[in-house]
């Protein structure tokens, strides 16, 4: 139970520290957000959990090929917000736009036959 708390505390302590540190920095919290933290810290936990490395591979495989649907988010976010749309409905339609890539993607995973 001690584990799970501190995988718990630290993952959100990390979540916490972006939010608070973007207050002060939109740039700072940026890159501290924008830093793999949740996919190292995803390693780890793997690792220790499992003490295979061949499935942290696998996840860090998967992982890179299931960013790529998010990154049109953090440019239609801010276009969106710029043309008035409003916090709610501009984050409402980045994330459909987010599901509909990750749909794409999985879509061509399994036309390709490819295990992602």
């Amino acid at each position: 139970m001690l584990y799970y708390s501190i995988k718990i505390l630290l993952s959100a302590f990390v979540i916490v520290a972006v939010s608070e540190i973007a207050k002060r920095s939109s740039m700072l919290g940026a890159l501290l957000a924008s830093l793999p933290l949740t996919s190292v810290l995803a390693f780890v936990w793997l690792y220790l959990d499992t003490g295979d490395a061949q499935k942290v591979s696998a996840l860090s495989s998967d992982i890179f090929w299931l960013v790529l649907p998010t990154l049109p988010m953090f440019l239609l976010l801010p276009l969106l917000l710029k043309m008035g749309w409003g916090f709610w409905l501009s984050l409402a339609a980045v994330i459909l736009v987010t599901a509909a890539g990750y749909g794409l993607m999985l879509l061509a995973f399994k036309q390709f036959s490819v295990q992602p």
